[in-house]
């Protein structure tokens, strides 16, 4: 009887760890068959958009390649090695302050990943996106980030604006 309990404790705790396990595993799945970028909630910011047509907030983020190249208006074209990072949220306004309006509800992480050679057939970028908070990767194909990206083609397929920095000091 002792071994029984033992036995279904440890597969009870088993039980736990596989799924805990299988719940992280989707921010390690490849998205169009690039993987999740390490460490990107601590990249440095690039810019900061806000889209009036969906009520969406956006932080661009990248990479020391990335950082390096706007800050010095290196953009067109962007040097390969460089990844983006756009994470949006659906917006409201603030409580205490009806004025402001600020991040809600999470909707998902997304990166171009510049290699001139590697993606040449996707303008040399390489999209992937993570959805939700959970970070499912979506997989309907690059061409739906392509397409939407057409109109700033002549800008190596980037919409951001890098903001302008104070020097440091």
């Amino acid at each position: 009887m002792l071994l029984q309990k033992l036995l279904f404790k440890l597969f009870s705790i088993l039980t736990l760890l596989l799924s805990l396990s299988l719940s992280i595993v989707n921010a390690n799945d490849d998205s169009h068959g690039i993987r999740y970028p390490d460490n990107w909630q601590t990249w440095e910011t690039i810019a900061v958009s806000y889209r009036t047509d969906n009520h969406t907030l956006r932080v661009i983020l990248g990479n020391d390649i990335a950082i390096q190249a706007s800050r010095t208006g290196q953009t067109n074209p962007w040097p390969d090695g460089t990844i983006l990072g756009k994470v949006v949220w659906k917006t409201q306004a603030l409580e205490n302050w009806q004025a402001a309006t600020v991040p809600k509800a999470f909707v998902h992480a997304e990166f171009m990943f510049k290699d001139s050679k590697k993606y040449a057939p996707t303008y040399h970028w390489g999209w992937a996106r993570w959805v939700g908070l959970e970070q499912h990767p979506f997989n309907k194909g690059m061409q739906i980030c392509t397409s939407c990206h057409s109109p700033v083609k002549e800008n190596d397929w980037v919409f951001t604006q890098p903001a302008p920095f104070p020097k440091l000091k």
